[in-house]
């Protein structure tokens, strides 16, 4: 019996993103889902994929071909950084108060605001 580990990410529903790698790298979006067992993220407008889809009269649902975003691994997305323009890495920094937030690697600056 395998057991899949859900492994943290830094990466959040909400956040803008760059994709860093694969045919969509450059391409710029928002992060729809985290798929934290599969260790992927689902962004708005990049990797779409073409499901053809079968009709259901009872869910209201009509057939065809639907066009939608499918998963990207995270280690193929950055978050993307305004002041700079271009996708970075980010860690955590625990305040005088206890509390965590991310900050961009580059610069300390809050990603969060």
């Amino acid at each position: 019996m395998s057991v899949k580990c859900c492994i943290p990410t830094k990466l959040r529903k909400g956040d803008k993103v760059q994709i860093i790698a694969g045919k969509d790298k450059g391409a710029q979006g928002i992060i729809l889902r985290v798929l934290r067992e599969d260790q992927s993220v689902v962004v708005e407008g990049v990797n779409l994929i073409k499901k053809h889809v079968k009709p259901n009269p009872a869910k209201d649902i009509q057939g065809g071909i639907i066009e939608r975003e499918a998963a990207v691994h995270i280690s193929n997305v950055a978050l993307f950084n305004p002041t700079s323009g271009k996708g970075e890495k980010i860690a955590y920094k625990q305040l005088a108060d206890g509390k965590k937030i991310r900050v961009f690697r580059s610069n300390g600056e809050q990603v969060d605001a």
